[in-house]
Parts: structure tokens; sequence; C-alpha cells
């Protein structure tokens, strides 16, 4: 039997080439070599202030835009976290194993608490609910990205702590780190693509105007710099990498060593490359989107296969735990 990989998406803002690149091609991949489950973690979207009523066609939008970027139903089990209640109960009882100093250690809360002026609990405890994600269909791995380890040593620290607190049932989800780039914002290359940030990504359901101009406007720099690349061109290199053939890639490498490489060309270049690569994946989502019913199905699906994988596992957790009175 193949092992299994979870990983969970946030269905907040827009998913774009960072997220492409870094993770997404990696998950497409995945699929083919492992039992995966991909969870649209809409629990995890209300965090912080949200609207109620843009929720639903957030998470669809989710969905269409990575199946449209290479996720398969028919491979995978693509799911919505809410349609699966053993995620909170198992969250609950975690939480009665962990420490509040674990909490309060983690370096995503304390950088998103000192934005807010009321912080409020699901914030603290957000890495409690991903921990309970991945334990609850006992992934062997989790794709994650360097800034993700520190939340899915949590997640193992809390089956360390189960197993040796009651008895051997969970086992310690490994990372699979991403072999994806790290791309960095167009208009600061030295902080991460967010999409919270204007002017910092490219969506995939970018149009081509809009991609053309954003790649024109990215920072750049003057030119090597001891030796090495600034971060800006580091990164049109890196996005260039991304989505070009090779030999482009290396053409213009030359061309930077040698002191002839023409910013606007580069620039040129890679916009027409990002243009070749996600009009597909846009054209495919907004087919997907048309049809929202059969988007909602796939999560319904999705979520019975969950469950049915989520349901033994609770009624193990409950009856070692003392839980012992059987749910009618």
């Amino acid at each position: 039997m193949s092992k299994r990989v979870f990983s969970g998406i946030q269905p907040t803002g827009s998913i774009h080439v960072g997220n492409y690149l870094g993770a997404i091609r990696n998950w497409v991949q995945l699929q083919d070599e492992y039992e995966c489950l991909f969870c649209m973690v809409d629990y995890h979207a209300i965090t912080v202030n949200y609207d109620p009523d843009g929720l639903e066609q957030r998470v669809l939008d989710a969905t269409a835009t990575n199946i449209a970027a290479g996720l398969d139903p028919d491979k995978a089990i693509i799911f919505l976290q809410s349609l699966v209640p053993e995620h909170t109960e198992l969250t609950w009882l975690l939480t009665c194993i962990t420490s509040i100093g674990a909490l309060e250690r983690m370096t995503q809360f304390k950088d998103k608490a000192a934005r807010q002026q009321q912080i409020f609990a699901g914030l603290m405890n957000y890495p409690i609910l991903m921990a309970a994600d991945i334990l609850l269909y006992k992934a062997e791995f989790v794709p994650v990205g360097d800034d993700q380890l520190q939340h899915l040593e949590l997640a193992r620290e809390l089956a360390r702590r189960f197993n040796g607190t009651f008895e051997d049932y969970f086992p310690e989800p490994k990372p699979l780190l991403t072999s994806g780039a790290r791309i960095m914002g167009l208009n600061d290359p030295t902080a991460k693509m967010s999409k919270s940030i204007e002017g910092s990504y490219i969506a995939l359901a970018e149009e081509d105007d809009s991609i053309r101009q954003k790649i024109r406007r990215a920072v750049t720099d003057p030119g090597p710099q001891g030796g090495e690349m600034g971060p800006g061109v580091r990164n049109l290199f890196t996005l260039l990498e991304g989505f070009a053939d090779e030999s482009i890639v290396e053409q213009f490498r030359r061309d930077y060593a040698d002191q002839k490489l023409r910013y606007s060309d580069l620039k040129s270049v890679l916009a027409d490359a990002i243009v070749e690569g996600l009009t597909p994946i846009r054209e495919k989502r907004a087919e997907l989107l048309a049809k929202p019913e059969d988007l909602k199905e796939i999560l319904y699906d999705g979520s019975k296969k969950a469950r049915k994988i989520a349901k033994v596992t609770m009624e193990e957790v409950r009856d070692i735990m003392g839980f012992r009175l059987p749910i009618k």
C-alpha cells in the first residue's frame, strides 16, 4: 500500500505563481507516487477577520485553481475540512495535551499577533488544528516549505506526547521538503511573494496584460554585486527557470555573466513564458468555476472518502483515551 501524504490548502486570497512553483507542482507529482489527501482548510481561514458571505466562493475558487493546475480528483482525495467534523474533535483532544508555551513560541503566531490589535485564541491554536489535520489520517509525509517546519514539528511533538501518555498510536509525520523554488515579491525581492500585498504577486488567474505589466515593473538591481546576482534579478531568473526552457535560461545566464544582459529583454521573455504557462490554467479554472455544482460534488465525494478514514481514527482514539460509550 502506498504511503500517505497530507497537505492543507487555505482558501484565502489569490493562488499565485509562488504557490504554484513552490508547492502545487510538487503535489501534482506526489499524487502519482503516494496516497494523497489535499484538504481545503476552511477552518484555518477564519483565524483572522473574514467575510462569511464570500467563504464558499473562496473555497470553490481554491478548488478550481488547484485542479486546473494539475490536482486530479481521480488520483487524490480532494476534500473540505468543515465537512469532516472529526478534524475539530481531534483538535480539542490534542489541545488538552498541548502546552501554552509551545504555542507562544510559534514564529508565525508572534508575527501575526504583532500586527493585530486584538488576538483571538484561534490564531494561537491554529497549529493544533494543523496537527489534527495531519494526525487524523496518520499521514507519513507532509510536503512543506522550510517556513512551515516549526508547525510540522509541533505535530510530531503531539504525536509523541499522545503515544507516551496513552498508547503508541500515531506515526510521527515526516516533512517532504518541496523542491520548488522560493519565489520572492516582485516589488520587494527580499520578502516572500505574498497574496496580501498588491504588486508582490502574479495570480494563476491573472490576465496577460496584467502579467506583462507586473513583470515590467518588477524590481531589478544594478548588475553583478561582488560576483553575485542581486535579489531582484535572482528572483527574475528563478521565475524564468520555472516557466522557460533550460536553453533560454542558460543564454540569459551567459549574457548576465558577460555583462551583456538587458533587463528589458529578460523581462519580455519572462513575461511571455509566464503567459504561456498560465493561460491553460486560467482557462481550465474558468471552465470549472462555470460549473460550481460539479466542484461541490468533487468536495462532497472527497469528503466522504476522507471521513471514512477519519471516523476509524477517532473511534480508536476515543477508546484509547477512555471515551468508550459508542456514538449511536
